[in-house]
């Protein structure tokens, strides 16, 4: 951060709280989000909101929540086409959300219940 933005910033920060010491204070709000930004929880969060963070990656892993489904399920389902699910689903796929395994000539998904509660839990500690 240049100078110049944290001077403005300590300059705010006496007029909306009762600081008496703005270096003092600045400082430790400082400290505080570097280590908030190294926090590795929050890379797994931003990871799994990044992939829930579509209504139709929503639907896919709420219809997977009832049983394990092939792609032609799901595109009838979204009523999408089979490159279009395929995209969304390695999406989840890569967020370790979900699992894909040949059935016959179909390939099959499902959810993986230990990542999403691993996840769950993250945010609930976290943010909740």
């Amino acid at each position: 951060m240049d100078i110049e933005h944290e001077e403005e910033i300590k300059a705010k920060l006496i007029k909306c709280e009762d600081v008496s010491n703005p270096d003092k204070y600045f400082k430790k709000l400082r400290e505080n989000g570097d280590r908030l930004f190294q926090n590795p929880n929050y890379d797994n969060l931003s990871n799994f909101l990044t992939a829930l963070a579509n209504k139709k990656r929503l639907v896919i892993i709420k219809i997977l929540k009832e049983k394990d489904r092939c792609v032609c399920e799901l595109e009838a389902v979204l009523d999408e086409s089979q490159p279009s699910i395929s995209h969304h689903l390695k999406i989840l796929e890569n967020a370790g959300l979900i699992r894909g395994w040949k059935k016959g000539k179909f390939t099959h998904y499902d959810i993986i219940k230990e990542q999403m509660s691993f996840y769950l839990d993250i945010l609930n500690q976290e943010l909740v």
